[in-house]
């Protein structure tokens, strides 16, 4: 596993996880989130990513523990946290999209979540591959 890899999975999965306990306790700033925050279907679909984000940090976290621990699974768990990120930041993006919503402050780390991990799919699905 790369260093890079390595240091992007701590940022994105750490991150999921202080943003849900955030979330949860209500500590984001008014000012800061979402357009239409208080409608309730919007506060549900929010919740929604939940369970993908929180699989996403263990499926990462495990990768890099795996790696660690010098066990050739670190790889499968990595592609699969990979994938499950793009997908989560394409189902926000595309949500967006479709709401005509371009707040920079929801569409950066979205367009961070769908863009990353393209980087290094490619090279997960390399069979003879050097990391």
């Amino acid at each position: 596993m790369s260093k890079s890899l390595r240091v992007l999975f701590l940022l994105t999965d750490i991150g999921f996880i202080i943003y849900w306990v955030v979330t949860f306790f209500e500590l984001i700033p008014k000012e800061y989130l979402y357009q239409d925050y208080q409608n309730e279907l919007l506060v549900i679909w929010n919740w929604s990513f939940f369970p993908l984000d929180i699989l996403i940090s263990v499926t990462g976290i495990a990768s890099i523990y795996l790696h660690r621990q010098k066990n050739a699974k670190w790889e499968s768990f990595a592609l699969l946290s990979l994938t499950l990120t793009f997908c989560s930041g394409l189902q926000a993006i595309v949500f967006w999209i479709i709401k005509l919503d371009f707040d920079l402050m929801w569409w950066i780390p979205n367009l961070y979540l769908l863009l990353y991990p393209l980087f290094y799919i490619p090279s997960l699905l390399k069979p003879n591959r050097d990391r």
